[in-house]
C-alpha cells in the first residue's frame, strides 16, 4: 500500500513540475524545460585566420647630420634641401622624417606624386609613410617580398596588409574560389580573406622577465589549527575536491574539530600565497613536449578562463593564469610562464594547442621579440588533417588534466573573488605537481622529493610541502 502511494505522489509531483515549467515558459518567454548546464553556452572562437610570419628587414640606422657633414667634406659645398615647385600640388608633411637617417621633411622627395611614396635626398632611402613597420625594421610579404601597408590600428596591435595584386598568396586565393564565390566576391569583397595580413603587437609586456618574485609574508604559526589539522583540511578540500562547507562538516563530524567554512577559505588563501612563489620558481626538470588548453571557471558569477600549460611527459603543470578574457594577451602571459622556467629555449620548441587563433597570434608576438617556437593546432574531435592526427595524443593528455581539475573544482560552484580562484588553482597545482601520484609515472608524483614522498600520510605531506616553501622563502630573503 505505502510503496504504491509513494509512487503515485512522485508521479503527481512530476506532473505539477511539468505544469509549472510550462507556465514559466509562457510567462518568461524562455524554454524552462532545458536543464541548466555547468558549461557556458555557445562561446565559439573568433573567426580569425593567422598567416605566416612576414619577412623582417632591419634598417641600418644613420645620422643625417653626419651624412651632411661628409657630403660637405667630399664636395666642398653643403647639400641643399629639396627645391619644390611653387605650383606643385604634392606636399611632404612637415612631421615626416626619414626612417633610416632621421632627415627632416625638407630633404624628402614626394617620389611618385600623391601616392604616398617618399625618398630621402640625404641617404637615398625609399619608403612610404603608410607601410613603415618601425624605425628599426620593415615588414615584407613572405610570398612576394612587397612591403606591407598598415591598414588598421587596434587596441593591442596594428594590422598590416599586402596590397600587391600579383602576390602569389592573393592569386592562389582567387583561383581557389568557385564560380559562385567569385560572383559574391565581385559584389562583396570584404566577405573573403584573400590577401596576406600580419598583426604587429604593441602590448605593454616584456617577455621572459626575470624579476625577483614578491615573496609573501604569511605566518602560518599564528593560525589556531595545528599543522596536522591544516594538512587534513587541505587533503579533504584539495585532494578530494570537497567544498569548504563539506570540509568543515567532516572536520566536525569525523575529527571533532569545530571550524567554519570561512576559516577554511582563509587558510586556503594563506597557504596559496605561501606556496605560489615556490611552485612558480621551482627548478623543474622538463621534457620537450608541451601542450596547452583553456577551460572555464566561474568568478563572481561570470565565466573566466583558466589557461593550463603542461609538460606532457613529466606531467608537470607549468602555467595556470586565470583571466576574465580569452584573448591574445592572456595566451602570451600563459606561454611566458612556461618559457621563464626553461634554462635555455630549445631550437625545436613546440606547443600543442587547440584551434584557438590566440596561440598563433601569441607566437607572432614572441617572434617579434626574437623568441621563436612552433605551434601545432589540433582542431576538432576527428583527425581531419595530418597535424591533428600526429599531435592529438598530447592534446588529449591536457584534456584529461582539465577533467581532473573540473572534478575537484565542481564542488566549489565557482568563486566569489579573483583571489579565491587564484588561491584554489594554486593549491591544485601544488597538489598535482608535488603530491598526486600518476599511473603513467609508475605511481610516482611528477616532482619527486624524498622528504615528502617518505611520509606515510597525505596531511603530513601537505605540512612538509608548506615547510619546504617557508624554508625556500627564508633562503631567498637571506640571499
Amino acid at each position: 500500500m505505502y510503496p504504491q502511494l509513494l509512487t503515485y505522489l512522485l508521479e503527481f509531483i512530476k506532473y505539477q513540475e511539468h505544469i509549472i515549467r510550462y507556465l514559466l515558459t509562457l510567462l518568461v518567454g524562455e524554454n524552462m524545460f532545458e536543464k541548466p548546464t555547468e558549461e557556458p553556452v555557445n562561446m565559439p572562437y573568433r573567426k580569425l585566420q593567422v598567416d605566416d610570419l612576414p619577412i623582417i628587414e632591419t634598417i641600418e640606422q644613420l645620422d643625417y647630420k653626419i651624412l651632411l657633414q661628409e657630403f660637405y667634406e667630399q664636395h666642398g659645398k653643403p647639400l641643399k634641401p629639396v627645391q619644390r615647385r611653387a605650383n606643385s600640388k604634392v606636399s611632404v608633411p612637415k612631421s615626416l622624417n626619414c626612417p633610416q637617417c632621421g632627415a627632416p621633411s625638407d630633404f624628402l622627395y614626394a617620389n611618385n606624386g600623391d601616392k604616398g611614396q617618399f625618398q630621402c635626398k640625404v641617404c637615398s632611402c625609399l619608403f612610404s609613410d603608410k607601410n613603415r613597420f618601425s624605425k628599426e625594421a620593415i615588414l615584407k610579404c613572405p610570398h612576394c617580398a612587397r612591403t606591407l601597408e598598415k591598414i588598421k590600428e587596434r587596441k593591442d596591435f596594428s594590422v598590416f596588409k599586402c596590397k600587391n595584386n600579383d602576390c602569389s598568396y592573393y592569386q592562389k586565393k582567387l583561383q581557389a574560389m568557385s564560380p559562385k564565390e567569385k560572383k559574391r566576391f565581385e559584389k562583396d569583397p570584404q566577405a573573403f580573406k584573400v590577401r596576406y595580413i600580419f598583426r604587429q603587437f604593441h602590448i605593454d609586456f616584456l617577455p621572459l622577465s626575470k624579476q625577483s618574485p614578491e615573496l609573501p609574508r604569511v605566518d602560518l604559526s599564528k593560525i589556531y589549527a595545528s599543522p596536522h589539522t591544516l594538512g587534513l583540511i587541505l587533503t579533504y578540500h584539495i585532494n578530494y575536491g570537497l567544498s569548504a562547507r563539506r570540509t568543515a562538516a567532516i572536520m566536525q563530524d569525523i575529527h571533532g574539530v569545530a571550524i567554519s567554512h570561512q576559516t577554511i577559505l582563509n587558510y586556503e588563501n594563506s597557504v596559496a600565497l605561501l606556496l605560489k612563489s615556490y611552485v612558480d620558481h621551482y627548478p623543474y626538470e622538463l621534457s620537450d613536449q608541451f601542450s596547452g588548453d583553456e577551460t572555464y571557471i566561474k568568478v563572481n558569477g561570470k565565466w573566466h578562463y583558466l589557461f593550463f600549460f603542461f609538460d606532457a611527459v613529466k606531467k608537470i603543470i607549468l602555467s595556470y593564469p586565470v583571466s576574465p578574457n580569452r584573448d591574445t594577451a592572456s595566451a602570451i602571459r600563459a606561454i611566458d610562464k612556461v618559457l621563464v622556467k626553461m634554462k635555455e629555449i630549445p631550437e625545436n620548441l613546440t606547443f600543442v594547442v587547440d584551434g584557438n587563433p590566440i596561440y598563433l597570434l601569441a607566437q607572432h608576438f614572441f617572434a617579434q621579440h626574437g623568441i621563436r617556437f612552433d605551434v601545432k593546432q589540433v582542431i576538432g574531435l576527428t583527425n581531419e588533417d595530418p597535424v591533428s592526427a600526429e599531435y592529438r595524443p598530447l592534446k588529449q593528455i591536457i584534456e584529461r588534466l582539465n577533467r581532473t581539475f573540473k572534478g575537484n573544482y565542481r564542488s566549489t560552484h565557482g568563486f566569489g573573488s579573483e583571489q579565491g580562484s587564484v588561491s584554489y588553482v594554486t593549491l591544485f597545482v601544488a597538489y598535482f605537481n608535488f603530491l598526486r601520484p600518476h599511473a603513467s609515472l609508475e605511481g610516482k608524483v611528477p616532482v619527486v622529493n624524498p622528504e615528502i614522498s617518505g611520509l606515510p600520510t597525505m596531511p603530513a605531506r601537505w605540512t612538509k610541502l608548506i615547510g619546504l616553501a617557508q624554508q625556500w622563502i627564508f633562503e631567498q630573503r637571506s640571499a
